[in-house]
């Protein structure tokens, strides 16, 4: 404890209660909370989305983690199909004329995980990774139902297309510059995944 608590001393700019006051911490809070926030600073780095789902965590995520429904909620990914390639399928990005998108989902039961390894035009670099969480609702909020959280992540990828020789069209938009879109554009998705899943086995149903 005495070499960690020596180690901290040594890094310049932490806030702790021990180097910190009571009044400066919550000064700080107070200064650093706004009534308004830039889009960029929100939304330019990391992209969440997040919402409530009154519906068995078990049930979201099986359905999330098949492929064939991403017809039902996405806005635009269409028809997937392997590839040949085990796990790795192809589709069609409504969101761009003649775009393929590539698509691996990559699920884990245990964690309750569902993630989305995705690529234009290729399927050799899977780069654009949608990232899901499911939490029971129980757990956080105190009733039955599933917290869904969402995220992506800013990948490099997204300022310029690494690789231009498989684009169908020079003229064509590329997903990078929809990114400011991307929270409104993610959150009607999830609002269509909360609408269909409490349809059909929300517990009003």
């Amino acid at each position: 404890m005495t070499t960690m608590v020596s180690d901290l001393e040594a890094i310049p700019g932490l806030i702790r209660c021990e180097t910190t006051s009571r009044d400066e911490g919550f000064a700080l809070a107070a200064e650093m909370t706004h009534a308004v926030y830039p889009h960029d600073q929100i939304y330019g780095r990391f992209c969440t989305v997040q919402d409530f789902i009154d519906c068995p965590i078990e049930t979201v995520y099986e359905y999330l983690a098949e492929v064939d429904k991403l017809d039902e909620w996405t806005y635009s990914t269409r028809h997937f199909v392997p590839t040949g390639k085990p796990g790795l399928y192809v589709g069609s990005d409504e969101l761009a004329d003649d775009t393929k998108i590539y698509l691996e989902v990559r699920a884990d039961p245990t964690a309750r995980t569902v993630d989305y390894h995705c690529a234009w035009d290729q399927g050799e670099k899977l780069w654009m990774i949608y990232l899901i969480r499911l939490v029971d609702a129980r757990l956080v909020l105190n009733r039955p139902g599933t917290v869904v959280l969402w995220m992506n992540c800013r990948h490099p990828f997204y300022d310029q297309n690494p690789y231009p020789e498989t684009v169908p069209d020079p003229g064509r938009v590329w997903v990078g510059d929809l990114w400011p879109l991307f929270y409104a554009g993610h959150a009607i998705e999830l609002a269509n995944l909360k609408k269909i899943l409490e349809h059909r086995h929300g517990s009003s149903s």
